[in-house]
């Protein structure tokens, strides 16, 4: 019988794991609000994680592996979402792995210092809290029933259909280089692998740093897209001005200053990227649509 995959949150990063795990022979269930294009090659279900009264009484039955794609609500230091769906998991029929996409703004600013699955845990944010109770929540559950899991801290993901373009085209500033914090990314196509490899992984560890391992700067970033598309260099503000041009979301993120290690990703998942910098990616991301 094939390996049954279920996916929760299916976009394009789901639609990439679907596409790995279907030319591996393994059956493939995706669940999402609505359905795209990406959903056609796959079994779809129509599940709602915030109407947790609609759900279908058996779509969380007959699973191997679990991927947790889906982001927690956009409000509130709790991810109701995942919570909603471990407490109704059957426990009759439980996975043997899950997988959870988290985000390395559970370790909140560091001034700029390295951070290992080692550093402590200190959001600064809202975002990082429920990315945190996510993971809390799944450790406490997994544990329980021993069960096997994987937390994916995951940095800024780029990749075809990710890139600044649009803002770039409306004038978006940024931080003068000399005062730019450092910032952290992902080929999308490198983090779809590292899933699939976090699925077989059978080791003692059960949190992973997602990153390229070279870290440099929101404006770098910008600057080399502008450059690559053919646009105009972003206009360059100072830190202190930065506020009165950028979204508090980007504020957010720009102020979360630390440089993410990923040794432990590439030696104990064993994962090669394809793009292992941003010289690697951006000129494979801007070829495709």
């Amino acid at each position: 019988m094939p390996h049954r995959i279920l996916i929760i949150g299916f976009g394009d990063i789901g639609a990439r794991i679907a596409g790995h795990c279907m030319a591996q022979g393994q059956h493939v269930v995706a669940a999402s609000r609505h359905q795209t294009p990406l959903s056609a090659a796959v079994q779809w279900m129509s599940i709602d994680l915030d109407q947790p009264a609609g759900w279908p009484a058996d779509w969380l039955q007959g699973h191997d592996t679990v991927f947790y794609l889906a982001p927690p609500p956009v409000e509130g230091v709790r991810d109701s979402r995942l919570r909603a769906v471990l407490a109704r998991w059957p426990a009759h029929s439980l996975p043997q792995r899950f997988i959870l996409i988290s985000t390395t703004a559970v370790y909140g600013d560091r001034a700029g210092a390295w951070v290992d699955e080692q550093s402590p845990i200190a959001p600064g944010t809202d975002r990082g809290h429920r990315r945190h109770d996510a993971e809390q929540v799944l450790t406490q559950w997994a544990t329980q029933h021993r069960l096997g899991h994987v937390i994916l801290r995951v940095a800024g993901i780029y990749g075809p259909g990710r890139l600044p373009l649009q803002r770039l085209r409306s004038g978006m500033v940024v931080i003068n280089d000399n005062e730019a914090p450092p910032s952290n990314r992902i080929h999308v196509e490198d983090l779809a692998a590292v899933c699939i490899a976090a699925a077989a992984y059978r080791g003692d560890h059960h949190v992973f740093n997602v990153s390229d391992g070279h870290p440099t700067t929101m404006t770098d970033y910008f600057v080399r897209v502008a450059r690559l598309a053919g646009l105009s260099a972003p206009r360059r503000v100072t830190l202190a001005e930065a506020p009165h041009h950028l979204s508090a979301a980007m504020m957010e993120y720009l102020m979360e200053r630390k440089k993410v290690d990923n040794r432990r990703m590439l030696t104990e998942l064993g994962v090669v990227l394809q793009y292992p910098d941003l010289e690697h990616g951006l000129s494979q991301a801007l070829a495709q649509p």
